[in-house]
């Protein structure tokens, strides 16, 4: 008899995108930043006194929290600090799903979201995109819980906060926005978490894309205090460490170089597209850090995949109808780009 739970035993786990780590890769799979986070970054670690790590740290993360709350403009108890937003995401089922119950999520995004459902014992139930990859507003009684990725990845589109809006507002359930990649989008939907009355609505960010801090596990989500608190309710005793309190603290008290590195992100963004563009591909309007398009016929995605794979240079190809004729590919450096540009060009 096995001692493992039969719904663990039965479901898939999550599989990261691949990690290599050598000299003279091209990495554009897994959309990290190309750039080093805030200068602030590296004075705080050099700041950090080591010999503090034998305490415990703030279980209720009051300095980083207050900078996340004057940030958003809210109460800091409004605001939920999670070891990732992976931790969060598992939290979320935790706190408002049923065993039993129901996680609503488009088809294709984010992975994770299945997982998780099958860890709580729930059912992951998708809702497919429109045949463009845009997001169609769910069923009122799609779901108990609905996570909606905006933008979505790996299709790289923004769904319009107003289509969001007027979904939460009539969804019994709870809403959560992941909007990891939202700094480098057009708009975003932090009003639906902050404004006055609002009663189901969470919104997710994380330090790992736009801060560049993806090594550091660092989330943090906005909402009425309500879910806020059932969150801490259900939270590992000490979730976030002293270390990533101190670096998350410093990186989110420069916003200014954030900014400055996402702009230099969606210039590059505007010049690989223009270059996919010219040479024959497919390219979603993107508001991410990474492109999701399909290369020109008679090349195969996979087949393009793998011979750039040989070349030492990564990107991201996710299998089956929808997307199996599709690469992502992150907005690296402009060095990056241009290894990525001669290769094809080589390959064509």
């Amino acid at each position: 008899m096995s001692r493992i739970c039969r719904h663990v035993e039965a479901l898939d786990g999550y599989v990261p995108g691949e990690q290599p780590h050598f000299a003279g890769m091209v990495k554009l799979n897994t959309n990290e930043n190309p750039y080093p986070p805030s200068p602030k970054v590296g004075e705080a670690l050099v700041a950090f006194d080591w010999r503090t790590l034998r305490l415990y740290p703030d279980p209720v993360f009051t300095e980083v929290r207050g900078i996340i709350a004057r940030n958003v403009g809210c109460g800091p108890e409004r605001v939920f600090v999670g070891n990732g937003s992976d931790e969060i995401l598992a939290l979320f089922t935790r706190a408002f799903v049923e065993v039993g119950g129901t996680v609503g999520y488009f088809d294709p995004t984010y992975s994770l979201y299945s997982v998780l459902a099958s860890i709580r014992d729930a059912r992951g139930k998708a809702l497919p995109l429109n045949d463009d990859f845009t997001c169609p507003t769910p069923p009122r009684d799609f779901s108990d819980v609905f996570v909606w990725t905006n933008p979505n990845a790996p299709t790289s589109l923004q769904a319009a906060p107003e289509q969001i809006a007027a979904f939460a507002k009539d969804y019994p359930g709870v809403l959560l926005v992941d909007e990891a990649y939202v700094d480098f989008a057009p708009a975003d939907c932090l009003a639906l978490a902050t404004a006055p009355g609002n009663e189901n609505v969470l919104v997710m960010r994380t330090l790992s894309k736009s801060f560049s801090l993806a090594g550091l596990r660092f989330g943090y989500c906005v909402g009425p205090e309500a879910l806020i608190a059932a969150l801490y309710k259900i939270k590992d005793s000490y979730n976030m460490d002293a270390l990533a309190q101190a670096v998350g603290a410093a990186a989110l008290s420069d916003l200014p170089h954030m900014r400055a590195n996402a702009e230099k992100i969606k210039a590059s963004r505007a010049r690989l597209t223009a270059a996919l563009e010219a040479r024959g591909w497919r390219v979603l309007r993107s508001a991410t850090n990474f492109l999701f398009a399909r290369p020109p016929a008679p090349a195969k995605a996979l087949a393009l995949f793998e011979a750039l794979r040989a070349r030492h240079i990564y990107l991201r190809h996710f299998p089956g109808p929808k997307t199996g004729d599709w690469l992502r590919i992150t907005v690296g450096s402009d060095a990056e780009i241009d290894t990525l540009l001669n290769a094809l060009d080589a390959l064509a």
